[in-house]
Parts: structure tokens; C-alpha cells; sequence
């Protein structure tokens, strides 16, 4: 029995199983014809390598290959074709068919609008057959023609796909036998056949892909079909490339049988409202830079946004390799190859030539050579021309594209009109996979191009910053013109970047010496990298002429000497001189720097001097003019001759044969003196002359001198705005090394127009302990005594100006044409009540002053000494200090006279005369913008009982005209108009006139002019 049960119960699970299987394929079976009864449906083929309709796979790259098929989201600003498209559908349905074309670049979304149009037919019952063309595919004749009709048996006699799986029998393959326009009129029949069974819509994508049967097969079937109940939408890309594509699918077809229908990129508004759906979090300035990085391309825009999808929307990337997964570089690189391999290569010529150059100390773009820093804007100023020729293009075509790519927004016009890609990081994109010696390639084209049409030096050098060593002749001649262009325009980090390129060129040693020197000197000058030093070094091992070396030798020892390796850059000079027995001249030249540069020295300055003066009386031939010029500097500065004497013996000095490499230091010295002798103009012609015959690319001492001169001139004339413009455009770098010359006089004019708060934070900013002994920090020793006493730190101020003395008499500086220390410390000693001190160092002053002999420091000593003196013969010697200065060009020693005369006079009642030299202080020093001096010429009238009547005298009418249409609320350019000046000159006036008036605001003006016409009605 138990036997039995089994095999019944095995028999009945068999049965079950038989029964389960039938089941299953009934349902299968009736899921099938429920399918072909409701809709036939279309056949879409997956790409596959051993199939040869389908498309092969597209390389695959970090992501996979995009294509806009890929992109996701809404469809925007595509209404319009949607529109066009269903009307058309329904023209179709009624029987009469038509070709609708759409095109478009890559990236603007054929695609998507395809498939959006074939959802829309087959929602209105249309049969959709589709087929997608692939560039390179295979397949034969009508392969595209296959892909649409062979997916589902139509009415016609069963055909197979010639080598397909399978063998005949598989329906769509041709007859054995039959020719290719038999398959199209077969073809054509099943369409027919289609058509009559229902309205069918044929969606045909990349159709400028399809094989040459295929296109000529839709071409002729848009000739047919005006009767049929067929629409036929195909896309097409539709973009200006380099290379001459073939003619579209519609070229030869009548107009009213084709709809064309062109697909823009987005917008900006529907490009901002893409990135802003995707991102509602992000801020607006985040939003504009995506949509410039995807050029308002929608598959650009949606694969950045993809990369962006886990980021903080702070800042956009400027490099793909900031992005994951990648998918934005893949759009990119496919946009790039749907171009052609031409089209690509002027696509990343422009990217490369358009990379900004990498400045010192910053890496470069990825594969860019390093490079040197250049000035202002980018690499890439060049025009269609010369674009062409680095990327061996034709120039009509590139101008071409160059104009189609910035319709479609992923190039733009900068303000010059030059074509930009809009953001870094599509630049970067394009660059991506581009070997550095294509980028390199395309620099040196560029170069050559921009060489042969006769550009300035400086674009074409800028191209070859980024180019690899060419070995031309050329080359180093184009980068040093554009070194010199660029030091004629004060870009010194420009001129360096151009020599250090020259040098990654072959050069004889000559060349390469002189390049050497001029960078090392330029690098020293600007501190943009180790001084320089190294470059001069190396410069000096070369075998060059004596003339050179010495230049080279100059050049290496001022720089140590300027980093205070003092006695490292006496060896140089002292060594070279040694080296140069026989050769007089540059000996000279060497010998003269030396002496020069010994002055941050007092041990090598006393040698220095003492060993010159010897050789001048013994051996005059070793010193020369330049020799004699620095002894008779020596002598002024100490006291052993006059102003008139000074004169003469510069006269005779410069009428004396040039020696060229020591005049330098002849113009030098000779114009340091002339400013002391108060011949301001006389000076300033000598720094003129001697800084047009210096080559501002070789580092010397005397060109520092020279502008030392120049500054020490301009604090002379009382030039308080000049001297804080040069003080504030010194690097700051330079600042570090400490104190210099127009530190000191900035801080002085500083305190002269009143900015107290200012002047002590550039005190503080120094660290005095730090710094080299120097003539310069005597000088600012005294500039800071200068600032403690008008902040009322007498004690301060005094400690300051006996130091700065005490400091000049281990120099043998005594005359006080250098720094008038005793003159500031006397009346620091009046001021503390120690009036006998006071006086004695007013007296040596004086008697020092006598010696020289010049206005300006007989003015100041007089002035001194009245003051300590006091009563009737201080108040003699303040009228003498008043007479003395009148017509000199010390324009601020005349007002401190004035004052203190003014003062003193109505300190013993006579009250005329003192407020009227008390109102012509304050008037000058308006017009000098010294405002401290005016303040306290406006307290003595005050205190006296005086209006300070004198600021009126201050203005111009010019100044008066405009300050008065300001403060009645005119605009400047309002005012401009009115007086029919420039605006400019309204602004110079106002400032001028808020200057001499003491206010800040042009709310102040009006009550500032009706205290002025009290006064003058007064």
C-alpha cells in the first residue's frame, strides 16, 4: 500500500507540473496577442559589434558616453517645435505626409525633442517606427532603412537582413538575389502598406549619419508621401564646422515639402530656471557660473550639474578634476568629437592660447609648461588669423566658426572683441587630453603667425612664454624687445617673465651674459625672487668683455651690498678692479661704485674716501671725473666747502670728456650737490640726464642716487602729494629691508598735511632695531622726530635728533645740508626750557650753514637761533630768516619763517605787521597743503583775536567758481559743463580747495565759503 501512495502522489505532482507549464504559456501566449492587437510596436535596435545595422559602442571614457539621449528633465523652450510638430501629425493623419527636420548643434537636444514627439504620435494612435544613425556604422545600403521597417512584418513579401543570426528565413531579409533598389522599392511598399493600415510617423535621429541609400531613400520618400499618412521626423546636426560637412538631408528638396525647424540653446532665463530647479538652494552668483561653464547647452548644463550634484554650491570648479564622476568632461569631449578631428583642433588651439599665463610662484594650468608671469589680460589676443595658422586651419573658416560658436553661447566677445570660452572650466574641458607638446606647437604657431604679419614684440612673446625652446635667432630678439617695452611701461614682473624665457633658449655666452645681468638686476630691483644674486653670479663666471664684466660686477655688488652682505659685494668690486689692470675704464667704472655703495659702511667709507683722496693727488688717471665728484660730495657733507665753490667745481666736472661707464656716477653725485646749492631746476636736469643714460634693466647704485635726488628735490619744494604717491607705490618687500630715503620723507609729509593717525601707523610699521646702519635710517631718525614733536613727545623727538647726529659725525657728515638734526633738537631744548642749550646748537648750525651758504640752510639756522635767542635780536634774526628765504624754492622753510616771525611779533604788540605775516603763512601753506602749518598760523590769529582771514587768499578763482556751484548742489559733471572744462580739473579744484578750506565733505563747503567772505569783507 505504501508503495502504491507513492507512486499516486508522484503521479499527481507530475500532472500539477504539466498543468503549471500549460498555464504559463497560454499566458504568455495571450500577453503577446493582447500586445500586437492593441499597438504594433516598433523594433529598436541595441547597438551590437557582430550585428551590422547596429551602431558600434563609442569609446568609453571616466564617464560613461554622453549623448542627448541621456539628458533627463523637462523640456524648455521647445514648445514651438512640439507645437510644429503635432500639427503636423495631424496634417499626416488626414493623408497628407510631409518630411519635418530638425536640427541643431550638438548638445541642444534633438534627441530629447525626438523622443518627446514620438510619445506625443503614439499617444494620438500613430504607429511609431523608429531607427538612430550612429557615426561609422555598418550595415550596407538602406541599413537605417532596415532599422525603421524590419522591426515588424508589414504587408509586403518576408524579407531577412543579409548576415544576420539566423540565416533566411529571419523576416526582413532580402531575397537572394535582389539589388538594392529593388530593397528601396520594397521598402517603399511596406511603408505603403503601413500607411494604409494607419497613420504611421517615422523618427529618424542623427540622420546625417545614415548611409548615402538610406538618406537618398527619406529624400525621395519626402517626395511620395504628400499623399500617404506618413511624417517623417528626422534631426540633423546643424553646425559650422571647420571641415566642409555634406549637404543636409533636405538640400535638393522642394521647400514646401520639408519643415525645417532650427534648435537654439537655451536662453538665459530657461538655462538659469535648469540649474536653479536642479539646485534651489544655491545662491545666484553660483547659478550664473554654471550656466556660463555649460554655455547654456543643455547636455552641457545637465551633465555639470550631474558633477555638481553632491557639491555645496559655493564656487563653480575652474578645473575638471575637481569633478565626479565626470560625466561634464565626457559631454565635452563628446561635443568635441561630433566635430571632427579639425574643428577639434582649433576648438583646443583657442582654449590653449586663451590659457592665462601661470604668475611666479603659482602652478600652471594642467599641461601648460611653467612659465613666467606677464601683464594685463590673457595669451589668447589674437584674431582669426593668426588662430588659423596655430591651428594650421584656413583663415575664413575659422573666423567662421569663431562666429557660429559664439551664437550658440559656448564662445563670448570680451570688451576687445577677441573670442573667449565663458568660463574656465569649459576651457579646461576642451584642454583636457591634450598633450603639453600640442599646447606648446600651437604657442610657437601662434608666434611665428603673429612674427610674420609684423606684430608687435610683446603679443608674440607672450605666445612663446608658453612654447617649448624653438632654437630660432628670432626668438631671444622678440622676448628682449618685449622685456623693454614692458620696463618702458614700469611692468617689471612682465620684463622678468620675458628674460627667463629668452635664457631656456640657445645662446652664445656674450648674449647670455647680458640677459643674465639684466634679469639678476631686474629680479634684485623688484624682489620677485632671491635678490637676483644667483643670475648675477652666473653671469659673472662668463667669458665676456671687460666692459661687460664690469657692468655685471656693478650690478652683482650693489645687490649684496643692498642685502647687506656688505662684505661679500666689496670682494666682487674690489676683485673685478683687480681683474681689469690694463683696462682703465671699467676699472674706473667698478672702483666709483665701490666708493659709492661703501657709504652703509663706515669702515669701508672712511678707507674708501681716504684711499681716493690719495690717488687723486697722486694718481689722478685712476680716479677720473666721477672719482672727483664723490670727493667733492664728501666735502660738502662735511662742512669743507661753499655752495659757490660747489657750483664751479660741478661745472668744470661736467665739461670734462665722458667717461661712459663711470658717467653714472658722475650725474649722480653732481646732481646730490646742485640740490643742496638750492638749484632745484639745475638738479632735476641732471637726474633727468643721467636716468635717460641708464639702462633701467641694470642694477647700479647710481640709479637709486638719482632717485634719491629726485625725491630729495621734490621734499624741497614742499611737494607733500608726490612724495606719498612714490612712498606708497614701493613694494612692500623693499619696505622690509628697512627704512629708505622716501620713507623718511613720506613720513615727514605725513605730519605736514595733517595725517597724524596715518603717520604713526607707518612708524609703527618699521622695526628700527632690525635695520642695516645707513645714512637712510639717520635720515629717518630725524623724520620721526620730526612726527614726536608735533604729537608733542618732545623728550622723544629730542632723543631722536641728537641720535641721528651723533650717528651723521661717525660719517664725517657735519654740514647740514644732508639733515638739519641741531636746528629740530634746538628747538626741542627751548620747548624743555633748556634755552642755553638751545642756543648753542642754533649757533652751530648757523656757523655751518655760513659755510655753505644756500637760503635754504641759512633760512632754517636763522630761524632756529632766533627762536632760542628770543626778544629783539631773535625777533632781527627771524626777519632775516624771512628775507633770506623770500624767492628761494624752499617753500615750506619760508612759511615755518613766517610763522615764527609772525608769532613773535604779536607777542610784542606789533599786532599789523605779526597778523600779517601770519595770514601769509597760512595762505602758502594752503596752497603747499601743509596743514599743520596752516593750523597753527590760524591758532596764533586766533589766540591774538584775528580771524584766519588767509584761507581765502588760498583759493583760486578757478577753485572759488567751482566750490561755489558745489556747494549750491551741483554735480561734478553738472559743473564740468557750466565752466566747460574737463572733469577732471572740477575734481583737482575741489580737492585742492577742500585742502586749503581744512574740511573733508562737500556738506561743509558752503558753510566754509561764507566764513571766507566774512573774512574778506572784513
Amino acid at each position: 500500500m505504501a508503495v502504491v501512495a507513492v507512486v499516486v502522489i508522484a503521479g499527481v505532482v507530475v500532472i500539477a507540473g504539466v498543468v503549471l507549464l500549460v498555464a504559463t504559456a497560454l499566458l504568455v501566449a495571450a500577453v503577446a496577442v493582447a500586445l500586437l492587437v492593441v499597438r504594433p510596436v516598433a523594433v529598436v535596435l541595441v547597438a551590437r559589434p557582430d550585428h551590422p545595422d547596429h551602431d558600434p559602442p563609442r569609446p568609453r571614457r571616466v564617464h560613461r558616453q554622453p549623448t542627448e539621449r541621456a539628458m533627463t528633465g523637462p523640456l524648455r523652450e521647445r514648445e514651438d517645435a512640439l507645437a510644429m510638430i503635432a500639427a503636423e501629425a495631424g496634417r499626416a493623419r488626414t493623408g497628407r505626409g510631409r518630411l519635418v527636420l530638425l536640427r541643431g548643434a550638438t548638445g541642444t537636444g534633438r534627441t530629447a525633442l525626438l523622443e518627446a514627439a514620438t510619445r506625443l504620435a503614439a499617444d494620438d494612435g500613430m504607429r511609431v517606427l523608429r531607427a538612430r544613425c550612429s557615426p561609422g556604422g555598418a550595415g550596407g545600403p538602406l541599413s537605417t532603412v532596415r532599422q525603421l521597417l524590419a522591426g515588424a512584418p508589414g504587408p509586403g513579401r518576408p524579407r531577412t537582413v543579409p548576415g544576420a543570426a539566423g540565416g533566411p528565413g529571419v523576416p526582413g531579409t532580402p531575397v537572394p538575389g535582389t539589388t538594392a533598389h529593388a530593397d528601396a522599392e520594397q521598402f517603399w511598399e511596406d511603408l505603403c502598406g503601413y500607411a494604409a493600415a494607419g497613420p504611421v510617423l517615422l523618427a529618424v535621429d542623427d540622420v546625417h549619419f545614415a548611409d548615402d541609400a538610406s538618406r537618398l531613400w527619406f529624400a525621395e520618400t519626402a517626395r511620395r508621401i504628400d499623399d500617404l499618412a506618413v511624417l517623417v521626423v528626422a534631426t540633423e546636426r546643424s553646425q559650422y564646422d571647420v571641415e566642409q560637412r555634406p549637404a543636409g538631408l533636405a538640400h535638393a528638396l522642394p521647400p514646401d515639402l520639408v519643415r525645417a525647424h532650427a534648435l537654439a540653446p537655451l536662453g538665459p532665463a530657461a538655462a538659469t530656471a535648469l540649474v536653479r530647479d536642479a539646485r534651489p538652494d544655491a545662491t545666484e552668483e553660483w547659478i550664473a557660473s554654471v550656466v556660463r561653464a555649460g554655455a547654456r547647452n543643455p547636455l552641457l548644463l545637465r551633465a555639470l550639474l550631474e558633477d555638481l550634484a553632491g557639491a555645496p554650491p559655493y564656487a563653480v570648479p575652474e578645473s575638471c578634476a575637481a569633478l565626479y564622476p565626470g560625466a561634464y568632461a565626457a559631454a565635452v569631449s563628446w561635443w568635441l568629437e561630433s566635430a571632427g578631428p579639425d574643428t577639434t583642433r582649433l576648438a583646443r588651439t583657442l582654449a590653449a592660447l586663451e590659457q592665462p599665463p601661470a604668475r611666479e610662484g603659482t602652478a600652471p594650468g594642467p599641461g601648460v609648461a611653467p612659465s613666467e608671469g606677464t601683464g594685463p589680460g590673457t595669451a589668447a589676443d589674437v584674431g582669426p588669423e593668426v588662430l588659423a595658422g596655430a591651428a594650421r586651419a584656413e583663415t575664413h573658416r575659422t573666423a567662421g566658426w569663431l562666429a557660429a560658436m559664439t551664437g550658440l553661447g559656448l564662445l563670448v566677445s570680451d570688451p576687445g572683441g577677441a573670442a573667449r570660452y565663458p568660463h574656465p572650466l569649459l576651457r579646461d574641458a576642451v584642454l583636457a587630453d591634450w598633450p603639453v607638446a600640442r599646447r606648446q606647437e600651437a604657442h610657437r604657431a601662434a608666434a611665428e603667425t603673429m612674427l610674420h604679419r609684423g606684430e608687435r614684440a610683446e603679443p608674440v612673446a607672450r605666445q612663446l612664454l608658453h612654447a617649448d625652446a624653438v632654437g630660432a635667432p628670432w626668438v631671444p630678439t622678440v622676448l628682449g624687445d618685449a622685456a623693454t617695452a614692458a620696463l618702458g611701461e614700469s611692468r617689471v614682473d612682465d620684463a622678468v617673465g620675458f628674460l627667463r624665457r629668452a635664457l631656456r633658449e640657445p645662446l652664445p655666452d656674450g648674449h647670455r651674459q647680458r640677459l643674465l645681468t639684466e634679469l639678476g638686476s631686474l629680479e634684485y630691483a623688484s624682489a620677485v625672487a632671491a635678490d637676483g644674486v644667483p643670475h648675477l653670479s652666473e653671469a659673472l663666471d662668463l667669458p665676456v668683455t671687460p666692459n661687460e664684466r664690469a657692468h655685471t660686477a656693478i650690478a652683482l655688488g650693489t645687490a649684496l651690498f643692498g642685502r647687506g652682505e656688505t662684505g661679500a659685494g666689496a670682494e666682487v668690486l674690489q676683485s673685478i678692479t683687480g681683474q681689469l689692470t690694463g683696462h682703465p675704464e671699467p676699472a674706473r667704472a667698478a672702483r666709483a661704485a665701490y666708493i659709492l655703495l661703501s657709504d652703509q659702511n663706515l669702515t669701508m667709507r672712511r678707507e674708501a674716501y681716504e684711499w681716493l683722496a690719495d690717488a687723486a693727488e697722486h694718481s689722478p688717471d685712476t680716479v677720473g671725473p666721477a672719482g672727483r665728484a664723490l670727493l667733492l660730495r664728501y666735502a660738502a657733507t662735511a662742512g669743507a666747502c661753499s655752495a659757490r665753490q660747489a657750483t664751479r667745481r660741478i661745472r668744470a666736472l661736467l665739461a670734462e670728456p665722458a667717461d661712459p661707464l663711470s658717467e653714472p656716477v658722475l650725474l649722480g653725485t653732481v646732481a646730490a650737490v646742485a640740490q643742496w646749492t638750492d638749484e632745484l631746476d639745475e638738479a632735476d636736469r641732471l637726474v633727468d640726464r643721467g636716468l635717460v643714460g641708464q639702462r633701467p634693466s641694470l642694477l647700479h647704485p647710481t640709479h637709486h642716487s638719482l632717485h634719491n635726488t629726485r625725491i630729495d628735490i621734490a621734499a624741497a619744494r614742499g611737494s607733500y602729494d608726490r612724495l606719498l604717491s612714490v612712498s606708497r607705490a614701493r613694494p612692500a618687500a623693499l619696505r622690509r629691508r628697512g627704512p629708505a630715503n622716501i620713507d623718511a620723507h613720506a613720513l615727514v609729509a605725513l605730519v605736514e598735511t595733517g595725517r597724524t593717525e596715518e603717520a604713526e601707523r607707518f612708524v609703527e610699521s618699521f622695526d628700527l632695531h632690525e635695520a642695516a646702519d645707513s645714512w637712510e635710517l639717520n635720515r629717518f631718525l630725524y623724520a620721526r622726530g620730526r612726527f614726536r614733536a608735533s604729537r608733542g613727545d618732545t623728550t622723544g623727538a629730542l632723543h631722536d635728533f641728537l641720535e641721528c647726529g651723533r650717528r651723521q659725525a661717525t660719517r664725517a657728515v657735519i654740514s647740514p645740508v644732508v639733515t638739519p638734526w641741531r636746528s629740530a633738537a634746538a628747538e626741542c631744548q627751548l620747548r624743555l626750557g633748556a634755552r642755553q642749550h638751545a642756543v648753542a646748537l642754533a649757533e652751530e648750525e648757523l656757523r655751518l650753514a655760513t659755510v655753505w651758504r644756500t637760503p635754504r640752510t641759512m633760512g632754517r639756522a636763522l630761524r632756529a637761533l632766533g627762536l632760542a635767542v628770543g626778544g629783539a635780536r631773535g625777533r632781527e634774526l627771524l626777519g632775516e630768516a624771512v628775507d633770506v628765504l623770500h624767492g628761494s624754492p624752499a617753500a615750506a622753510e619760508l612759511v615755518e619763517a613766517l610763522l615764527a616771525r609772525g608769532r613773535e611779533l604779536l607777542a610784542a604788540g606789533e599786532s599789523t605787521e605779526g597778523r600779517e605775516l601770519l595770514r601769509e603763512a597760512a595762505a602758502r601753506a594752503g596752497r603747499l597743503g601743509a596743514v599743520r602749518l596752516r593750523d597753527r598760523a590760524d591758532r596764533a590769529l586766533g589766540s591774538a583775536g584775528f580771524h584766519p582771514a588767509t584761507r581765502s587768499g588760498a583759493l583760486t578763482s578757478g577753485e572759488g567758481r567751482v566750490a561755489r556751484l558745489a556747494a549750491d548742489g551741483r554735480t561734478n559733471s553738472e559743473i564740468a559743463k557750466l565752466l566747460q572744462v574737463a572733469l577732471r580739473t572740477v575734481e583737482t579744484h575741489l580737492t585742492h580747495t577742500y585742502r586749503k578750506l581744512g574740511i573733508r565733505r562737500r556738506t561743509e563747503l558752503g558753510r566754509a565759503l561764507d566764513a571766507l567772505d566774512a573774512q574778506t569783507r572784513e
